[in-house]
């Protein structure tokens, strides 16, 4: 007899809606992972009750999707729980549907995507709905369209990207008149909006262990292509290096997920990673970060390998690969160039030695965080330097950066007499 058990608190949003009357069922993605075995953050319910009498019958609620018969209960702990009354479309433009409620809960698990999601537990009947076959596709790890996959796809077209995602994380096969649906609907993809479109490949590089094996799904799709060209020209080396950077999980890690968008687009470029982060609407802040790691990167990755190639680094060098990568940003580079490295030894190309990386690794680290890497790491300032008499604009400018130069070549000259001294000498010279 299968049990599940879904958490205290949504129990008691079953009991409540049940006493004053109206059928209640959890369903949708934890009860498909609740079968699994897999842990999962969410609990939805549906229910019989229309949005209003929900609103009633609970203290505090959000009408998150009040047309569309969804209310957020919050529970004693705050935490949200989407309580949807049954309902089915009855007009679907590809994305956004029209729906009516009075409809059985089969009439409701039929509208949904696919056979895993449409299953519905009762925790008062201790119940499981399954109409679809969902449990039957789980066994056989097969990911399958409720119904006709055309008709499925049609009615929204993000289901193709979640198709992927739900294979690709769970190691599932996509059933063949699901995946031949997934190829008729890409020259439909580009009607989604470029936010659900950059939430659904950051859903992929949260939950999916392999993402690489996602994306190459899109580019066999169609997919890419019609949504995120420059996916086409990442080596494989840049979508097997996702594969071995820590996955984010359920309860969402943001600058692992940056670290995976990062390792996706870096041998791109700056300028192309900002461009595709931009088509995507992705934050001013993350679309900075990741096209710097790819400056960074293009700059500096082809003269790593061969430094590494040869055995250990010199101090001076690596405080100069510090210096050019940034302090804050030395972390998140060298996974993503670690990650890149092991990538290329899996596919069988020439890389760095794994042992080497992670000592180098270190090494960057400690000198980023104790070492002067930044002018304003020097003892000296250009304050300083005009009460010596260095000339104001561009030169003292150069100044300041031949100084750091020259204490990256050894950190001991960062003392203002010797940095005075040295500026005063480098003047002269000048003059």
């Amino acid at each position: 007899m299968i049990t599940l058990r879904p958490p205290a608190e949504v129990l008691g949003i079953a009991e409540t809606l049940e006493r004053a009357g109206f059928e209640t069922w959890c369903v949708g993605g934890a009860v498909r992972d609740a079968l699994l075995e897999h842990p999962h953050l969410d609990w939805d319910l549906a229910t019989s009750a229309k949005p209003q009498t929900v609103i009633k019958l609970f203290a505090r609620t959000v009408p998150v999707g009040i047309e569309h018969g969804t209310v957020g209960v919050l529970d004693a702990k705050g935490r949200m729980h989407e309580v949807t009354t049954f309902r089915r479309d009855v007009k679907t433009d590809g994305r956004h549907a029209e729906v009516e409620f009075g409809v059985s809960l089969d009439d409701d698990l039929a509208r949904r995507d696919f056979t895993i999601n449409a299953m519905a537990w009762s925790p008062s009947r201790q119940e499981l709905r399954d109409p679809f076959g969902g449990q039957r596709d789980l066994g056989a790890r097969l990911l399958r369209a409720v119904g006709n996959a055309d008709d499925r796809m049609r009615e929204d077209r993000l289901r193709a990207l979640r198709a992927i995602r739900f294979a690709s994380r769970f190691d599932f096969r996509i059933e063949p008149a699901t995946w031949q649906a997934i190829l008729g609907s890409a020259g439909d993809l580009k009607r989604l909006s470029a936010e659900r479109v950059r939430q659904e490949l950051e859903k992929t590089m949260e939950q999916v262990r392999r993402p690489s094996e996602a994306l190459s799904l899109w580019r066999q799709a169609g997919i890419a292509q019609a949504l995120v060209p420059s996916l086409l020209r990442v080596s494989e080396v840049g979508l097997r290096s996702l594969d071995q950077l820590a996955m984010p999980g359920l309860r969402g890690r943001p600058q692992r997920t940056l670290n995976r968008m990062a390792a996706l687009l870096v041998e791109l470029g700056g300028q192309a990673a900002a461009g595709s982060l931009k088509a995507l609407r992705s934050s001013n802040s993350d679309t900075r970060w990741v096209s710097e790691l790819a400056e960074r990167w293009v700059a500096l990755g082809p003269s790593m390998e061969d430094a590494l190639g040869e055995g250990d680094v010199p101090a001076a060098m690596l405080r100069r690969w510090v210096a050019t990568i940034g302090r804050t940003r030395v972390g998140a580079f060298m996974r993503v160039a670690s990650a890149r490295w092991s990538a290329a030894r899996a596919l069988g190309q020439r890389a760095p030695d794994a042992r080497l990386v992670a000592s180098v690794y270190r090494r960057m680290l400690r000198a980023a965080w104790r070492e002067p890497v930044e002018l304003a790491d020097l003892a000296v300032d250009g304050g300083d330097l005009l009460q010596a008499g260095i000339a104001n604009g561009p030169a003292l400018g150069r100044m300041l950066a031949a100084l750091l130069d020259w204490v990256l070549e050894d950190p001991a000259r960062n003392t203002m007499a010797t940095l005075m001294a040295e500026a005063g000498r480098r003047a002269r010279v000048e003059a």
